[in-house]
């Protein structure tokens, strides 16, 4: 795919530094492809909503998985902010965010399509075995499978493996090469059986860690029931924010449980608390190095340095 400056293109007006120009004129000419877009962030995450939209006090996006009734012309909503309408990617309410962006991300599910995202080498080998091949884009540490066909987004449907299709963004990479196939049903049997057996309190990361009990706990001066009564709260704030601020909460609720033992003997399991927490922030879409690095600081005391949602 290549890419042209028309002086005449809503680009020639926009309130945009040249050097980033070249991110808007992308998105232009992937919204007129039929591919929704939207910038990133520093930490390549969404721009935070904006106060009138905190926390979907709007009612979200119309076509979120709760119809809502927002119409905010800013990037607000996280990957739903992702749209086609050259007017509003070259409108003054997005011309700040294009200033701030450190990459561009689209929406798969919107474009009908879906993303196998191979985190390392050995998804990718694991790929090439299992999946029939398709046009790929290389990654940082692996690869993105793009397949023709929309389905329901999930993360670590195995290890290094995350589907990114309805409900989600990826980071555009450049077009790739190959021929895009269909969605072969390999890739929905992955979903399936990761929504119908979940392991209780299993974390949904790939880091592979079990949950926390008794035995990681031998200085804990709280009964297990405090212990998992505290949790269970915390994940449940934290996913209950799956459009945007689960990395903010995810770093409150570590916060919250590492002051419950400042007085404890120790050890007290911390870190086995911390990563269901990572867990629960990964399950409504929160990168998993930055689940990590939220919680992480929150356990440590060290202060948030912004938003991770």
């Amino acid at each position: 795919m290549t890419h042209t400056h028309n002086p005449t293109s809503p680009t020639a007006t926009l309130s945009v530094p040249e050097p980033y120009r070249d991110r808007v004129r992308t998105a232009l000419s992937l919204a007129a492809a039929g591919v929704p877009v939207l910038p990133l962030r520093a930490g390549k995450v969404p721009f935070g909503n904006c106060r009138a939209c905190t926390d979907n006090a709007c009612g979200g996006r119309p076509h979120m998985k709760r119809a809502g009734s927002c119409r905010c012309p800013a990037v607000c909503h996280g990957w739903a902010a992702a749209t086609t309408d050259s007017a509003v990617l070259a409108s003054p309410a997005w011309a700040g965010p294009w200033r701030e962006a450190q990459a561009l991300a689209y929406h798969p599910g919107g474009a009908r399509l879906t993303v196998v995202d191979l985190d390392n080498t050995d998804a990718v080998t694991w790929a090439r075995d299992a999946l029939p091949t398709t046009r790929t884009v290389p990654t940082t540490r692996g690869e993105h499978w793009i397949y023709l066909g929309a389905m329901r987004s999930a993360n670590a449907v195995r290890p290094g493996v995350d589907i990114k299709s309805l409900m989600s963004y990826t980071r555009w990479l450049g077009p790739g090469t190959g021929t895009m196939t269909r969605l072969p049903a390999a890739i929905h049997a992955l979903v399936e059986r990761e929504e119908a057996t979940p392991a209780r309190g299993e974390v949904v990361s790939s880091s592979g860690r079990t949950e926390w009990d008794r035995s990681v706990a031998t200085g804990c001066r709280h009964t297990e029931r405090f212990v998992r009564t505290g949790l269970e709260r915390g994940l449940t704030l934290v996913r209950s924010h799956p459009e945007s601020g689960a990395g903010s909460q995810a770093f409150g609720v570590a916060q919250f449980l590492a002051a419950q033992h400042t007085a404890c003997p120790g050890p007290c399991g911390l870190e086995a608390l911390g990563w269901q927490v990572v867990a629960a922030a990964v399950s409504v879409g929160v990168p998993e190095p930055y689940a990590r690095r939220a919680v992480t600081n929150g356990l440590s005391g060290t202060p948030a340095t912004g938003r991770v949602s």
